[in-house]
């Protein structure tokens, strides 16, 4: 009986997440400073798969973001050349959020949303190179634009929110 209830629990968390996540990706997407013209942009919806991965664990954490990938196409454009684009820009991207949780803290310091960031950026930019033509130079610039402000935003609420929320 209480395993039913712990996989209840865990079936609605993961609704609730993919849920925070659909409302904050259509705001993300109403941001025009960060928005970028061929896709990317303030990713308020990252706090949530951040928050997802320290909460339900790595492989929870990954449900939601395969959900989440599949909700994108009701938030906004999704801008990718060809299916391999999507796989890797999309689904592998943003997958590597639910790896947070692994990646140890120091003091407030969460190197797992520094990590996850950073290995979205280098997925990012690599695919701005092969699929979009960029140079590297120019792919980097172009995805840091919008990827180090998630991250710095990411580094605030996710703790702040983490403190607040039950064990």
């Amino acid at each position: 009986m209480k395993e039913n209830r712990v996989q209840v629990l865990t079936m609605m968390q993961i609704s609730l997440y993919s849920a925070m996540f659909v409302v904050l990706d259509i705001i993300s997407n109403q941001i025009p400073i960060f928005k970028m013209p061929n896709g990317g942009t303030l990713g308020l919806g990252v706090i949530v798969l951040l928050v997802a991965s320290y909460k339900l664990g790595w492989k929870g954490g990954l449900v939601v973001i395969l959900i989440t990938v599949a909700l994108q196409f009701v938030t906004g454009p999704l801008y990718s050349v060809d299916l391999l684009d999507f796989v890797l820009e999309y689904v592998i991207a943003f997958s590597v959020y639910s790896t947070a949780v692994l990646f140890k803290n120091y003091g407030n310091l969460m190197t797992g949303i520094i990590a996850t960031n950073m290995m979205r950026l280098a997925i990012h930019t690599a695919a701005g190179v092969w699929f979009f033509k960029y140079t590297w130079w120019a792919s980097l610039s172009y995805n840091a634009w919008y990827m180090i402000p998630t991250m710095l935003v990411s580094l605030v609420a996710v703790p702040l929110l983490l403190k607040r929320l039950p064990k």
